[in-house]
């Protein structure tokens, strides 16, 4: 077979690893080549007039960083339990890496996901905002809802976030 065949072949049925969490119950999925590090939950430093959804700032290791709840983004339950993590992602906000922590309810495992198992966003008849969203996972028998997380969070929030700090 020649090179170009092979490349062909591993593009179609490429895989990608995605970091699995669950919200509420319910089994999300962020690319783990943007997922930094996986920390303990820790109290953040509240930042005023912001939406309800960020929880605030932290010291990471000298730097400050906003923290998302993931759950409140989506409308979730949100109450700290013993597994509640912060998931630290790095984004790129107006080209610059931006890393930002996103809590959780517990972190389930890393899965690899072949596009062929990635279905497009249904169409849910309303107009709902799914851009976030890059796709619906289908990984042993369970539906994982696949997240991008340049977009779960406004760039313009964001920089709120950080010009408050």
């Amino acid at each position: 077979m020649s090179s170009e065949n092979q490349g062909k072949s591993v593009r179609a049925s490429a895989t990608e690893k995605y970091l699995t969490v669950a919200l509420d119950g319910e089994a999300y999925g962020i690319a783990a080549l943007k997922v930094r590090e996986i920390i303990r939950y820790q109290k953040t430093t509240p930042v005023p007039q912001m939406p309800d959804f960020v929880r605030g700032v932290i010291n990471l290791r000298g730097k400050v960083i906003p923290v998302i709840d993931l759950r409140k983004k989506f409308n979730l339950q949100a109450e700290i339990g013993e597994r509640t993590c912060t998931v630290v992602v790095q984004i790129d906000l107006n080209g610059a890496p931006l890393a930002m922590g996103l809590v959780v309810d517990r972190v389930e495992d890393v899965a690899n996901i072949p596009d062929d198992q990635i279905e497009p966003t249904p169409d849910f008849g309303v107009r709902i905002d799914t851009t976030y969203l890059l796709g619906m996972a289908k990984v042993n028998g369970q539906v994982k809802t696949l997240l991008d997380i340049e977009r779960v969070v406004a760039p313009e929030v964001v920089e709120a976030v950080l010009a408050a700090a």
